[in-house]
């Protein structure tokens, strides 16, 4: 339950991949972080309190209410078997825990999609090591921390490669910005000043932690340091992630006799030298394996800039497939935040008629729509046998489906729980455009 935002906020799309309930933008909350508490029409909330939401309607209470869990019934399997025979349109997962992969596949999904690889340092035993590997002052210390995590993440992806059972699985590279693994300046600006007073042991320690935030501090940085511009400042990063890879799919092979399928995805590309670059890098890592890209993988692009989508012919010359970031592409097309349109902004445009639901929950298919479909046209006629998916959240909207699959889309990849309705809707739009 979040005070701001909305359905397509990043705390709902978050909350859809956990399959969790999830109310967005109550703006009626009063939330004091000092105190812990949450305020609203006289009544407290504290940490441990118990509420139950209704992600549908976006009811909040603090009854006791009762919880049913959902059913799988065989009429609903009988549906889905039906939406299968007529769809054409492929149907994968966003997924990046072997536990979520798994809970897709049982829901149909015929691969991964997205795999976000920047969840994979957050957990306990790796976020410190990927601070150190930040936090580096040299290229032999960011080096040592980079290995201790790629047997970690080489783990990962051999339970994501063993889930799948060889179906595709969309490994997309590191794409936040670094500052996002770091402390808030604040607060270490904080405990800088705490250590000169108290003159701990940790100080030097700190005054250098809080050089490199300040280094790495970015005015807009979902428009700075990320996705390809990473790798390409920091190739050491991507050359581990891809050892990672390539070291899982070959022990997979070796458990189990046969490759898996991946596909390696690079993201924020705008300009095309951009990924003839890091496929150098990829092609280059992956022959230390003896795999061969096209053979043995393949390495595309996250099509989410403007640029790209114009650009999409010359990119197409090193790219295997496309996959469009409709959630990126939506924000740099439209100028929009989707952590920030949701209050007001989107109000007051639906008010004015400006637009009748939020775009990032319903695809602009006469905006950027178009964008996805040129880049589409111009992809295949420099490469016919260009692969094209869609991995932004209107994968799992019914709408959204309906132009992606007249848009010569091969697949859209979702949230597991949306996979079913992504099914039905991917069968219902082949039957309108029948005329059935």
């Amino acid at each position: 339950m979040t005070s701001e935002g909305g359905k397509a906020s990043h705390a709902a799309l978050v909350a859809r991949g956990m399959g969790r309930p999830a109310v967005t933008g109550a703006g009626a909350l009063e939330i004091d972080l000092s105190a812990a508490e949450v305020r609203i029409d006289g009544t407290v909330l504290r940490a441990g309190d118990h509420i139950a939401i209704d992600g549908t309607t976006g009811s909040i209470t603090v009854d006791d209410v009762p919880l049913v869990e959902p059913e799988v019934t065989e009429h609903f399997v009988r549906v889905l078997g039906w939406a299968d025979e007529l769809r054409t349109l492929g149907v994968r997962t966003n997924a990046d825990t072997p536990e979520d992969a798994q809970r897709a596949r049982g829901f149909g999904a015929e691969g991964i999609g997205l795999c976000r690889t920047e969840h994979m340092f957050f957990g306990a035993d790796r976020h410190e090591k990927m601070v150190q590997a930040i936090l580096a002052s040299t290229d032999e210390e960011m080096k040592a921390a980079l290995g201790a995590l790629r047997p970690l993440q080489q783990s990962d992806f051999e339970g994501l490669f063993a889930a799948m059972e060889g179906t595709p699985v969309t490994i997309r590279l590191l794409d936040p910005p670094l500052h996002e693994f770091l402390p808030h300046r604040v607060d270490v600006e904080r405990q800088v000043e705490r250590a000169r007073i108290e003159q701990t042991d940790d100080l030097e320690e700190l005054e250098h932690t809080l050089e490199r935030v300040r280094v790495l501090e970015e005015t807009n940085p979902m428009l700075g340091t990320r996705g390809v511009r990473l790798g390409l400042l920091e190739p050491e990063l991507f050359r581990m992630q891809a050892h990672a890879i390539f070291g899982a799919a070959t022990a997979v092979r070796d458990r189990v006799g046969a490759l898996p399928a991946v596909e390696i995805m690079v993201p924020l590309v705008a300009y095309e030298r951009e990924l003839e670059l890091v496929r150098g890098l990829l092609v280059g890592t992956g022959r230390e394996y003896g795999l061969e890209p096209g053979r043995d993988y393949l390495v595309g692009t996250m099509i989410e800039l403007p640029r790209a989508c114009l650009q999409a012919d010359l990119i197409a010359t090193d790219a295997d497939f496309f996959s469009f970031g409709t959630n990126d592409l939506t924000q740099t097309a439209l100028g929009f935040s989707r952590d920030d349109i949701e209050g007001r902004i989107l109000a007051r445009y639906i008010d004015l008629k400006i637009v009748d639901r939020s775009p990032f929950e319903t695809l602009d298919t006469p905006g950027v729509g178009q964008l996805v479909r040129m880049a589409a046209w111009l992809g295949r006629s420099a490469k016919p046998d260009l692969k094209l998916g869609i991995c932004g959240e209107h994968g799992g909207d019914p709408d959204s489906i309906d132009f992606f699959h007249n848009s010569g889309i091969d697949y859209v990849s979702c949230s597991p729980y949306r996979v079913p309705v992504a099914r039905v809707a991917a069968a219902q739009a082949a039957v309108r455009s029948s005329g059935g």
